[in-house]
C-alpha cells in the first residue's frame, strides 16, 4: 500500500492506495475501482475503512458510485490542490482511544480464534445496547436497543434517514455554519437547505428560525446538541429552551447533532437540546470519528420513529463485528469516559497553543474567537480570500484549511477559514503559520502580524 506515514489512519492508506489506481486510469475513463469487498480483502481492512476512503473521493468529485455497478473513475478526476484542502473531517489523531480500540478488538479476535467468544454476542446489539444505556439519563429519558440505529458513517445515515422518513427532496433547516459532513449529505440527497444565520453573540438566530419555521414548509430542523462547530461555540441552556417552545408550536422533526458534544473542553454540559422537546419528534445523530479517531467512522441515530428500523434493515449496511464490539466494550466498561477527559484537556491545551502562534503569526489582519470545544479555529480574514493562494501555502504542512463557503449551502462566510491542526511539533506549525501569513500578506499588500522566533508550547 506504499509508504506509511506514522500516525496515519488506515482510511488514508486506502484513499492514498486508490489515489494511485486514479492516476493510472487518467484517459481511460469509465474505469470501474475494486470493490468494497475486494479492497477489503486485498489491503486486510474493514469494509468501514474502505467505504470512508470512497466517500472521501467521492466528496471530492473523483469518483462516483453507480447503485449496483460499484464506482468508477471521474472523468479529469485528476484532483486539484483545491479540491485535496477542501475534504470534509481533518481530525488530529486520538491515540490513546485508537489504541484501546485496537487492543479490545485484538483480544476479541484471538477469543474468537480459540472458540471461546460467545456466538450470541453479536458486535452490533451490543454496541446499540451500550449506547442505549449511555444516552438514558431517567425514567422519561431514556432509549432502548431497538430504537438505535447504525451505519458505516454520518452520509449513508443521513441518506437512509431521510429516506425512512420520507424527506427526501424537502425542506431542510440547518444552523449556519453547518457541519460538513451533514451539509454534504443533505446536498446529495437534493434537500431544499436554508439556513439559520448566527445573531451577534455568535449563536443561532432565534428570531430568524421562527420567521422560517412560521413561513417555509420545513420537514426538518438539524440543530447540535450543545456544541457548535466549525465555530466552536457552547449553546446556553436559555436557547435550547427557547428552540424547544418554538418546535413545540411548529412540530417538525429534530435532529440533533451529538457529533461534537465529546469535544466540550469543560466536558459534556449537563443541559442538552433534547432535553427540552417533544420525544415523539426526536432524532438524536452521533459518531464515534471524533472522540476516537478515523479508524471509527461509524455514525448512529436514535429515533422511535416505526420505519426506521426496517429502512436500515433494508439497507444492511456491511460494518465490522470485531471493531462494532470492541466499541461496545470501551462504552460499557466505562474506559471511553476516562480517555475522553484526558483527551479534551490535551486538545485545549493544543489549541490553546494553536491560538496563541496564530496571533503571533496573522496579528490584527485575522479575527477569531479561542473556541469552546473541538479542533478547529473559525478564523475571518479582513482580507478577500483566494483560495488557491491559501492551499499553494499549505500544501505539504500539517495544517488543514477548509474554506469557510464550504459549510453553507447559501453565499455565507467567504471570508472564513476553518483551520485544523493535525501535528504534533510547534516549530512545525510556526512554520505553517509563517507560509500561509506570507500568502495573505501578499494579498492584501500589506505587512501582517509581529513576527518573532518565539516558539509556544
Amino acid at each position: 500500500m506504499g509508504r506509511s506515514v506514522p500516525g496515519d489512519y488506515a482510511y488514508r492508506k486506502v484513499y492514498r492506495y486508490l489515489e494511485a489506481l486514479i492516476d493510472e486510469a487518467q484517459g481511460r475513463e469509465p474505469w470501474r475501482l475494486p470493490s468494497l469487498r475486494t479492497l477489503s480483502r486485498r489491503l486486510r481492512v474493514s469494509l468501514a475503512t474502505v467505504q470512508s476512503a470512497y466517500s472521501l473521493l467521492e466528496d471530492e468529485g473523483r469518483v462516483h458510485c453507480v447503485p449496483r455497478s460499484g464506482y468508477f473513475v471521474r472523468a479529469h478526476a485528476g484532483g486539484s490542490p483545491v479540491q485535496a484542502v477542501a475534504g470534509p473531517w481533518h481530525v488530529p489523531a486520538h491515540s490513546m482511544l485508537e489504541r484501546s480500540l485496537f487492543t479490545h478488538e485484538r483480544r476479541l479476535a484471538r477469543q474468537r480464534a480459540r472458540g471461546t467468544a460467545p456466538v450470541e454476542e453479536v458486535g452490533g446489539a451490543r454496541l446499540r445496547n451500550a449506547l442505549a444505556e449511555r444516552y438514558t439519563r431517567s425514567s422519561t429519558h431514556y432509549w432502548r436497543a431497538e430504537e438505535v440505529h447504525l451505519a458505516p458513517d454520518v452520509q449513508a445515515l443521513v441518506e437512509v434517514l431521510l429516506a425512512a422518513l420520507a424527506l427526501r427532496g424537502a425542506t431542510v433547516l440547518v444552523q449556519s455554519p453547518c457541519c460538513w459532513p451533514v451539509l454534504r449529505a443533505l446536498q446529495r440527497c437534493g434537500m431544499r437547505v436554508l439556513e439559520v444565520p448566527l445573531s451577534n453573540s455568535g449563536t443561532a438566530d432565534l428570531q430568524a428560525l421562527a420567521r422560517l419555521l412560521s413561513a417555509e414548509p420545513v420537514g426538518m430542523l438539524i440543530m447540535p446538541s450543545c456544541l457548535s462547530l466549525p465555530q466552536g461555540r457552547l449553546m446556553s441552556q436559555h436557547d435550547q429552551q427557547q428552540i424547544g417552545q418554538l418546535l413545540g408550536d411548529h412540530p417538525v422533526w429534530l435532529l440533533e447533532s451529538d457529533l461534537d458534544s465529546e469535544l466540550c473542553y469543560s466536558g459534556p454540559p449537563n443541559a442538552r437540546l433534547r432535553d427540552w422537546v417533544d420525544p415523539r419528534w426526536l432524532l438524536v445523530m452521533g459518531s464515534f470519528e471524533a472522540a476516537v479517531g478515523g479508524e471509527a467512522p461509524y455514525a448512529y441515530v436514535m429515533g422511535r420513529h416505526a420505519g426506521l428500523a426496517e429502512a436500515f434493515a433494508q439497507r444492511a449496511f456491511q460494518l465490522a463485528p470485531l471493531r462494532l464490539q470492541a466499541l461496545a466494550h470501551l462504552l460499557g466498561k466505562g474506559e471511553i469516559e476516562t480517555q475522553l477527559a484526558r483527551l479534551r484537556a490535551e486538545l485545549q491545551r493544543r489549541m490553546a497553543c494553536f491560538s496563541r502562534q496564530l496571533k503571533l503569526e496573522l496579528g490584527e489582519h485575522v479575527t477569531f474567537d479561542m473556541p469552546e470545544g473541538g479542533w478547529t479555529l473559525w478564523l475571518r480574514s479582513r482580507w478577500p480570500l483566494r483560495l488557491d493562494d491559501v492551499v499553494a501555502a499549505l500544501s505539504g504542512t500539517d495544517l488543514r484549511a477548509v474554506p469557510g463557503g464550504q459549510h453553507s449551502a447559501e453565499v455565507r462566510h467567504q471570508q472564513y477559514l476553518a483551520l485544523t491542526w493535525v501535528g504534533e511539533d510547534p516549530d512545525a506549525l510556526q512554520h505553517a503559520l509563517e507560509k500561509l501569513a506570507q500568502a495573505l500578506e501578499l494579498r492584501c499588500g500589506r505587512p501582517i502580524g509581529q513576527r518573532g522566533s518565539q516558539h509556544l508550547r
